[in-house]
Formats: C-alpha cells, structure tokens, sequence
C-alpha cells in the first residue's frame, strides 16, 4: 500500500444486550449501550447476496481451482503456513471488525476463522476517512506465537499484536515508535536474530514525487526495540535511474543461504509489479536480480479481454512437497481501470528461474483459472469467496457473522440480533458522515451481483430512512431507504453522494410511494451490471417495481471514489435531514 494523496428480542435488558454486542466484536469491554425503543428500530429479516460473472462459468478440471482465490475487497494478502494449514490476513482500512484472518490447507478454500481487530478498544479509528487505518498486515509464526504486524495509519503508527490461536484472541497492540512508514514486516532468521523491513521516505529528500525505500533493522526479539541502526535496503527500486515510484509490501525470505528481499513496484494501480533483490546478509548490501519484475500485466493490451490488472503486493509460501506458491492483488476492471470489487487476492504457482522465484513471464496473460496445488482437497468454507454463488444471512445466530462490517470502530451499541433478525437503531449520525453511520455491511465480490434484504421499519418523519445501501466511503455511496414524505406518506428514496462538496447525506435521485405501508415489510434490491447500477422495491408479494434504473456505478469504483476499498452492500438506518 502507498500512503499517498446479539441474539435478544427487543425488550432485553440493556445488559443482554451489552453481552451480545460483546459476543459479536469479541470484544472485553463492550461499548456503551444505546438507548432504543421497540418502534424505532428498523428490523431486516435476511440478506441475500448473488454473484453472476460469467468468467466464473467456465468449468472446472478436477486439478484446476479458480482465481481470484478471494474474490472482492480483499487487498494486500500475507500468508504463513504452520505443520499442514495455511492462514492468511488482508487489509481493512477502517472498516471494523479488521484484518480478517482465514485458514485453508490446499490454498484452494479459505474459511475465515476471526478477525485480528476484534475489539473497539485495540484501534481507534474515529474521525478517519475509510482507506486510512490498518494497511497490509504481514502474518508470521514463530516459536508456538503468531505475530501480525501493521500500520494504523493516522491512528498511532506501526505496532504488533500476537496470538497462541490465529482465530483469536490477539493481544492489545505493542507500539513500534521507532519503525516508521507503512508495509512493515518481520523477519525470524535462523540464528534466532530478528529484523523488521518497513516503507518509509528515503536518505535525505526524495527526488521525485513516489521516491520511497525500503529500510530494515535488526530488533530485540522480546521487546522489539532496535539493536543498532536501520539502513537502506531498497532505494526508490530495483533501478533509481528509472525514477520508480511506490516501493513497498517489503517481505525478507531466506532460500539455500541467500536472502531475499520481494517488494511491490510502481504503485498499486495498473502499473503495480513484484520485484526481486538479493544479499548474503539481511542487512544486505542488496543487488536486483536481472530478471525483474517477477509479476506484472503493466506490459499487455489495454484492451485484452476480461483483463487482471495491477498485479503485486506478493507474499510466498511453500507446500510440503516444496513447491513454491504465490498470493497478491489483483482487479478485474469492467472498463479501463474501473472496478467496484477492489482489490482482490490471487493465487499463482511459482517457478525458479535464473535463480529467482517467478510467478508470470513477461507478457503472460493471467488467467481465471490456476492449477491447485497437490495438495489434500478440502471442501469450500461454508462462506463462498470465490466463482458464482447465492448467500443469504438470516440474522438466526448469536452475534453477526465475522464477514460483516462496519464503518470505524464502534462506541456505543447500535444493532443487535434477536428473533432471527438484525435490528438497527436510526439514532446515530447519517451514512456521509466522520463519525460511525448505523451502516453494515459485507463486501460485493462480483461485477454481476445483486442484493436483497427486507426491512420493516416505521419513519417518524422525512428525515428518517431504513434499507439497503452501496457504499464505497463517506463521499461516495448509494442509499434505497423506506421513509416517508412531508405529508407523511410512505415512500422510498433513492439517495446518491458523489464528492465532499454534496451534502452528507447526498442528493435525491427517486422518490416513489412505498410498495407497503409505513411499518409493514418491504424488500429492497440494488443489482450491480458492471458500471451500472439498478434499483427496487416490492412488498411482501414479491412483485419488483423499479425504482431508478441505470444509475451510474462507476462513482463506487476505486477510480473515481478514490482509496485502496471495494464496495460494500450492506443495511442502514439514520434519522437524517429531509431536504
């Protein structure tokens, strides 16, 4: 990454409730509970997501797996394998519960066992945009521990958290005020030394704009403090005089005696690459290898069909037979550089050439289908993450599934579940805002997708709106909300923001009468076609009635909404303004 511009009914105690918002963020000291009434919650009975693209309908060879591994907002894997598992961390941002951590022992299928960022009290994202916060993990093992180290980017800087058992729980961070920058990692070497490489400016001023380094120092193995001084392992890139730009993701590898330094190169757009250095020490002197970059699709068609674009941000693993693999970003764009997925994590096989681990050679075109590793199968987790599928969440278990999210860390309690729904509570701050809209939601994972939900929920006024949303961050999102209008009329509203000069709580795109009456169920559905999107509402008949058709999606794609995110789709409930 760059650093560049609760299972209750309603009338529970307030205790039942506190407990299971505890259950559901795994959190020690639950947030404050928020004062709610029955008729002012807005109740959802289900979620269902649907993914159709057709570059997933291709059939599968029984030796074959499909990519990506993990398909949406899935950005910067780090990968450890310990005896026969594998587990695996991404980038959250400010998005809560963060760094979700998945297990799998064929590489193929991933089950999301936790989150790293369990508890409102380990991070305090408050008041930060969403593409600030935690930046590309890295997850190692080490003498029975597992470490995660990161960046909270405008929220304290670099720090470590360990835990016996991946799935939690991690201990409060351990602050790194000497490791500056973003992309740290950790390195265990064999003599029992230890080394973290980071991201950071370079010697003396930059000389050109994405001048960056990759520095590395050797620490103290308990406490991390420095044991003398940090140097200069990666200057700007593998060749200064080429003015590269963005060097990070640094990850230290030992093979046969040699160490190797692996980083990401050119930034994390279509540019973006995987470069390989080489020393005989971890403290280098470090010398590129001549075959770099080692993955890239910077130097095919722009106009290739179905493309992979922006490559990099590597980590490598082994398998028991010793056969080298890869895991790193990747988008899929629907047009030019336009996606609304984000960044995604693929899987590659590697081979050494010329003594150098290679992932694609030069104008190899990536396909989205890899061969698997031979490996024992194991049987999909029971959240799909890749190829086409139909998923429905019905809100029937004691705290919300892991893969739901939230924007930043919470402060008060604001949802529960009970009865086999989720209700959410207005009264917060409206989607738009800085501070944590009453907004959850799971990630869009396909160009083709659709989502449904049905809510009940009675409006006291304009102002107030529950249902279902698109959001991507605080200035750019959809939201299709029962309300009703001044007369007191039910209706809904189609709401759009676009950029921070809109209002917070954006403009009105469609305002239609409701397909049911105020309180009574009423299903919402938002379907994604590529960059368009497209808007529904029925009652409890099933009948579809449009709302708005062929609204502009591109506006959620990372190209225009800005940040390193994918969309979400998720539910919403705001007492906001009414104009």
């Amino acid at each position: 990454m760059t650093d560049r511009p609760i299972s209750r009914p309603a009338a529970a105690s307030a205790l039942a409730i506190a407990l299971a918002m505890l259950t559901a963020c795994g959190a020690p000291d639950a947030p404050t509970q928020q004062t709610v009434t029955e008729t002012s919650d807005a109740s959802f009975s289900y979620f269902t997501y649907s993914g159709s693209d057709p570059v997933f309908d291709a059939p599968l060879e029984e030796n074959q797996a499909r990519n990506p591994i993990l398909a949406g907002y899935y950005p910067d894997p780090s990968i450890v394998k310990v005896d026969t598992e594998y587990y695996l961390v991404n980038s959250s941002f400010t998005h809560f519960p963060g760094i979700p951590i998945f297990r799998s022992q064929d590489l193929v299928n991933w089950t999301q066992i936790g989150n790293v960022i369990d508890r409102p009290d380990m991070l305090d994202f408050s008041g930060l945009t969403v593409s600030r916060g935690v930046f590309a993990p890295t997850i190692e093992f080490h003498d029975g521990l597992f470490y995660v180290i990161n960046t909270c980017v405008d929220c304290g800087g670099n720090f470590i958290v360990t835990a016996s058992d991946p799935a939690g729980p991690w201990s409060d961070p351990q602050w790194l005020p000497h490791v500056g920058g973003i992309d740290p990692s950790i390195f265990f070497d064999e003599d029992g030394k230890v080394y973290i490489l980071n991201n950071d400016a370079p010697e003396g001023e930059p000389l050109y704009e994405g001048h960056r380094a990759i520095w590395i120092r050797e620490v103290d193995a308990e406490t991390f403090e420095p044991i003398g001084e940090a140097v200069v392992a990666v200057n700007g890139g593998v060749d200064l005089s080429q003015q590269p730009v963005w060097i990070e993701g640094p990850h230290l590898y030992k093979v046969d005696g040699t160490y190797y330094l692996s980083a990401a190169e050119g930034g994390t757009g279509p540019q973006h690459s995987q470069v390989v250095l080489t020393a005989d020490s971890p403290m280098g002197p470090f010398t590129p290898h001549p075959d770099n970059p080692v993955l890239t699709q910077r130097d095919l068609p722009e106009d290739r069909p179905n493309p992979i674009t922006s490559v990099g941000h590597v980590d490598f693993t082994q398998d028991d037979d010793g056969n080298w693999w890869a895991v790193f970003l990747g988008t899929r764009p629907y047009q030019g550089n336009e996606y609304n997925t984000g960044r995604e994590t693929f899987l590659m096989p590697v081979t050494w050439e010329n003594g150098a681990p290679r992932i694609t050679e030069p104008g190899e075109v990536m396909s989205y289908v890899v061969e698997r590793p031979a490996l024992p199968a194991q049987s999909p987790g029971p959240l799909p993450l890749t190829g086409n599928f139909t998923y429905t969440d019905e809100y029937d278990e004691a705290a919300l599934p892991m893969h739901w999210l939230m924007v930043r860390t919470p402060s008060e309690q604001w949802y529960r579940l009970g009865g086999g729904n989720l209700f959410l509570s207005p009264d917060a701050e409206p989607i738009g805002t800085a501070g944590q809209p009453n907004f959850l939601g799971r990630r869009q994972q396909h160009t083709n997708a659709e989502a449904v939900t049905e809510v009940s929920f009675t409006a006291r006024a304009p102002g107030a709106e529950a249902g279902i949303a698109a959001f991507q961050n605080d200035a750019a999102y959809y939201t299709l909300g029962a309300s009703v209008d001044a007369d007191g009329t039910p209706v809904v509203r189609l709401r759009k923001r676009f950029g921070d000069d809109m209002p917070e709580t954006g403009e009105v795109v469609a305002e239609v009468p409701a397909a049911s009456g105020n309180g009574e169920p009423l299903k919402l559905k938002i379907v994604a076609r590529g960059p368009e999107l497209n808007f529904y509402q029925s009652g409890a008949e099933g009948n579809w009635q449009s709302v708005a058709l062929e609204q502009d999606g591109t506006i959620l794609s990372t190209d225009k909404a800005g940040g390193f995110v994918g969309t979400l789709f998720g539910v919403y409930a705001q007492n906001g303004s009414s104009d």
